[in-house]
């Protein structure tokens, strides 16, 4: 093993699997909440945290923007994971017997089709890989989980049915923060480098910082905005551009960006995933 990595959630859920595929040699450290998986890095219990930010069918994942600039932690790498749901049930049950599937709500809503077909009622769990945990323990041959494949593989459950999810595109991207920086160009996709910003109170002000990347060529790819400290006033804003830092065109965009700022923090600068296009 070469260290830990955290991540949120029961063993067997989705960022699991993320750690599993990414960060193979590296051992995986359950933690109930982001807030934890954060403070296992920086107290040193684990090397690494698994967190995901945004899914393709659902959006951003609340609270992760907020807890970025206050963690302490860079941005090294990103990962993609397809999440395939998975039907797990206990062992030599028969998919006709199932009347029950548990899973958090958002998977269930993106089973629907299949849940239909086979007449099976939804039970909303705490998360996936908890659900199936449960399933698990219950001994209930009519209750079934929607889960990862790895779920099904640490709770001995079997698989009814594999990659039920209404939409086959079904994607999330997590970030793999570390305690240490790394600014060395690597990849062979090109970098990506993710920063928070907070634009001055001053009229136009963020379509003036934001014209420093067009006129530089800079491709921005993420533009997302928060409330700070709960002002309707004080907005944050979350980006991620193509490029590194010390590219000549970056290093233009960010100093005309950083005229019209109060805050500007750079989270990491990482290879592109290709899984991107």
């Amino acid at each position: 093993m070469n260290g830990r990595i955290a991540f949120q959630g029961e063993l067997g859920a989705y960022s699991h699997q993320a750690c599993r595929e990414a960060r193979a040699d590296m051992e995986a450290l359950a933690c109930r909440t982001f807030e934890d998986a954060i403070e296992a890095v920086r107290s040193g219990e684990a090397d690494l945290a698994m967190l995901p930010v945004e899914n393709s069918t659902y959006g951003r994942v609340a609270d992760i923007h907020s807890l970025l600039p206050q963690s302490g932690l860079h941005i090294i790498d990103e990962a993609f994971v397809r999440v395939h749901i998975n039907l797990l049930a206990l062992p030599g049950t028969p998919l006709d017997q199932i009347k029950q599937a548990m899973s958090h709500t958002v998977l269930l809503g993106q089973c629907r089709r299949f849940l239909s077909e086979h007449g099976i009622d939804r039970i909303t769990g705490a998360d996936t890989a908890g659900s199936a945990k449960d399933v698990a323990a219950m001994g209930d041959p009519s209750v079934a989980a929607l889960a990862s494949e790895l779920a099904g593989e640490i709770y001995g459950l079997d698989v009814l049915a594999r990659h039920i999810e209404d939409q086959g595109n079904n994607t999330t991207r997590f970030l793999i923060m570390s305690r240490e920086a790394d600014m060395s160009r690597r990849g062979e996709h090109g970098m990506i480098t993710s920063f928070m910003f907070q634009v001055r109170n001053i009229p136009a002000a963020l379509y003036k910082a934001m014209g420093g990347f067009a006129t530089n060529g800079v491709n921005m790819t993420k533009l997302e905005s928060y409330m700070a400290g709960g002002s309707f006033t004080a907005t944050q804003f979350y980006a991620d551009i193509e490029g590194h830092p010390e590219d000549p065109a970056v290093q233009r965009a960010f100093e005309e960006l950083d005229y019209f700022t109060d805050m500007l923090e750079i989270l990491g600068t990482y290879p592109r995933d290709p899984r991107r296009d």
